[in-house]
């Protein structure tokens, strides 16, 4: 069932997402007079389609391959390279016979309508959601280190009180652009009162990605013991659902990552665990298994979580910086890829990452509407990549027809196409073939 969901929503989001990219085109193309051939959400490719219709001069469908979609406008180099009707004489309602402007305003309508969804989709969020954090204050007993913190200079314990100087306030800052993507981050802590300082090293990104960035530090909690599982040690020693641990072999226990820690240290070895139940303290002996487990699911202690409402006023503008922050954050995240900071391979994803890694098994409309604003606001940046084939690509050679004031020749456009559809091609593989590796061999 969770795999069904994950492909559920992933085919729902991109369908979104590229009928109203094309829609864009296809808007703005028949406000200038402007034939369009085909509208398809999704490739026909190899002239397979689940369904069409025929209504005035327009095909309109549904492809079977969910790599995007596309619409044919009449007069122009486009994905199909059909170069026939290049070869006849130019009619008035063909694409290359209106003005310079009036195509570059058709080429960036997907761009405009995604840019503008991606603001709609985060204002819309904001105003029935509204924003959703756990404030600093919450994080009472620190943090919890994880290997790659350790290594770091980072320690279980210690307090975060400022990130490059500016006061930590909420938890998901752990995990912002400015961390994950800066060129210099200093965080500033708290250690048994004294303040720390520690500078992320230049490959840290390259190396929390080689992990769940999403465990880099994670908040210290208590908590009681939940379901104990039949048959396991815990079990056999008489542990029960509400007990709070308190200690191992004399040892004081406050927090889960302790009881870890201790259980890991003593893998295969008979231990005492000190227990508090109702008031009263009981001492169980039990053997903790070779995986440095006893077999029980931990109740940990509620963190405090804060919401920021929003009325339509505020939401537009802080709506419209969400969706900005995105194409910043492509646009360093692209610079991080060139530098070769980020690997390649952990910075591009095809739809089984975004089905599994971006939307999820369970249905969560809040998760489904932030994840399809997201797409919108990267596939409003990719398109405008200066590549041909892709919608950047036709803007470049438009903006240079408006420059030297004629069209850039049909064989130069041909050749650009070609190429620009072998390196999109290429991409797609790679992509897919990362997919595969990533998810469902590694």
């Amino acid at each position: 069932m969770t795999v069904i969901i994950m492909i559920a929503q992933m085919l729902l989001g991109l369908s979104i997402l590229v009928l109203l990219h094309e829609w864009g085109h296809f808007a703005a193309a028949r406000a200038f007079k402007i034939r369009v051939e085909k509208f398809y959400v999704f490739f026909d490719a190899w002239g397979k389609k689940l369904f069409s219709f025929k209504k005035g001069d327009t095909e309109y469908g549904v492809g079977w391959l969910p790599l995007g979609g596309y619409v044919k406008i009449t007069g122009m180099v486009d994905e199909s390279l059909d170069t026939a009707q290049l070869q006849q004489e130019i009619q008035p309602y063909e694409f290359r016979s209106k003005p310079a402007w009036q195509r570059l305003i058709v080429m960036l309508g997907g761009v405009t309508v995604n840019a503008l969804l991606g603001i709609i989709i985060f204002t819309g969020i904001l105003m029935y959601w509204g924003e959703k954090y756990i404030p600093a204050d919450s994080l009472k007993n620190g943090i919890v280190a994880s290997d790659l913190a350790k290594e770091i200079g980072i320690q279980t314990g210690d307090q975060i009180i400022s990130i490059n100087g500016k006061p930590f306030e909420r938890l998901d800052e752990l995990v912002s652009s400015e961390v994950l993507l800066g060129d210099q981050v200093i965080l500033g802590l708290a250690r048994n009162g004294q303040d720390v300082k520690i500078e992320l090293p230049a490959d840290f990104t390259k190396r929390l990605l080689d992990t769940d960035k999403t465990a880099f530090l994670t908040p210290r909690i208590s908590f009681t013991v939940g379901e104990v599982m039949k048959g396991m040690p815990a079990y056999e020693a008489g542990l029960q659902m509400g007990d709070v641990i308190t200690g191992i072999n004399g040892t004081p226990i406050a927090y889960f990552d302790e009881l870890q820690s201790a259980l890991q240290a003593n893998k295969a070895k008979t231990v005492e665990l000190s227990v508090l139940r109702k008031g009263e303290t009981k001492k169980l002996s039990l053997t903790v298994s070779e995986s440095g487990t006893i077999g029980f699911y931990p109740e940990a202690e509620a963190l405090e979580t804060a919401t920021k409402s929003y009325g339509l006023f505020a939401a537009i503008p802080a709506g419209t910086q969400m969706a900005w922050k995105v194409i910043a954050d492509n646009i360093k995240g692209f610079s991080k890829v060139f530098s070769g900071d980020i690997p390649v391979e952990k910075s591009i994803g095809g739809p089984i990452a975004i089905a599994k890694k971006m939307y999820g098994g369970v249905w969560d409309w809040y998760r489904f509407w932030m994840t399809t604003g997201l797409l919108s606001m990267v596939l409003a940046f990719m398109n405008l990549l200066p590549i041909p084939a892709l919608d950047g690509g036709h803007v470049v050679f438009l903006i240079i027809e408006m420059i030297i004031g004629r069209p850039v020749g049909e064989k130069v456009m041909l050749a650009a196409q070609y190429v620009g559809m072998v390196l999109v091609i290429s991409l797609m593989v790679f992509a897919f073939g990362n997919d595969i590796w990533q998810h469902l061999l590694k």
